[in-house]
């Protein structure tokens, strides 16, 4: 038995021992957790015949259908971020049982997931079927930032990537497959398609959803009482326009 440090877990007494043949799937603090609450056979079933380290012909059929993607990246420090990606059916590109490749289109500039992979080449990916079969897929793996040109290299384009500037990738991420398996289908709400105008490449907010949470009213209403908080700024004083310094 080896000495384990366990990180916060409230309530119930922290474990001290867990034996040294762990399995080779799932993370140290999985199976820490899974000691302490009972589960490590649950778990050991689900190892052996639901994850795998390279995608099924299943998989690969469920992957080219799919017409959205959850992906979870995380910055060198371990600061986390999970985004939404879409597109027709096919849009997450198969290239081998090992490999995947998702395009990233012009969004808002911010490139959260591609910085997070520039530091950290580590993702997570969620693909679940809302509509048919009810059923979710994981793929974990390296990621890498690709140009167009090379995906064209590896891959034909979809035909609406030709044709619509919006739709057209400005960079793609290689995903090596490392780990995928099932998402159960118990909590899957059954979701009915409607078609809808999208904009694709625009930049206009109601396009976008506008100030849908009201995070720009708030920040404008914050910056808007600092001067009334640290003192109001004389009429005519230098640099001073209205309530505001420049």
């Amino acid at each position: 038995m080896r000495e384990l440090q366990c990180g916060p877990v409230r309530g119930g007494a922290p474990d001290r021992t867990l034996a040294d043949d762990l399995p080779p799937t799932g993370s140290h603090g999985e199976h820490i957790l899974q000691q302490r609450y009972g589960t490590a056979d649950r778990a050991g079933q689900f190892y052996r015949n639901q994850v795998t380290d390279q995608l099924t012909p299943e998989m690969i059929e469920f992957v080219g259908r799919m017409e959205m993607a959850f992906i979870a990246t995380s910055d060198a420090a371990g600061d986390c971020d999970c985004s939404f990606r879409a597109g027709t059916a096919g849009f997450v590109r198969v290239l081998d049982e090992r490999t995947i490749a998702y395009p990233e289109l012009r969004g808002n500039g911010v490139m959260a997931s591609l910085g997070n992979i520039l530091e950290n080449p580590r993702v997570g990916i969620l693909m679940i079927d809302f509509t048919h079969s009810l059923i979710g897929l994981h793929v974990n793996g390296a990621a890498e930032i690709v140009t167009p040109e090379y995906m064209l290299e590896l891959d034909e384009p979809l035909p609406e990537q030709a044709t619509n500037a919006g739709r057209r990738p400005v960079q793609w991420v290689l995903v090596r497959v490392t780990e995928a398996y099932i998402h159960c289908s118990k909590h899957i709400p059954k979701l009915v398609p409607e078609s809808r105008v999208r904009h694709w490449g625009t930049d206009n907010p109601r396009h976008k959803g506008g100030d849908f949470f009201g995070v720009a009213a708030r920040n404008l209403a914050s910056a808007a009482e600092v001067p009334a908080a640290s003192g109001a700024v004389a009429a005519g004083s230098a640099g001073a326009v209205g309530p505001f310094m420049l």
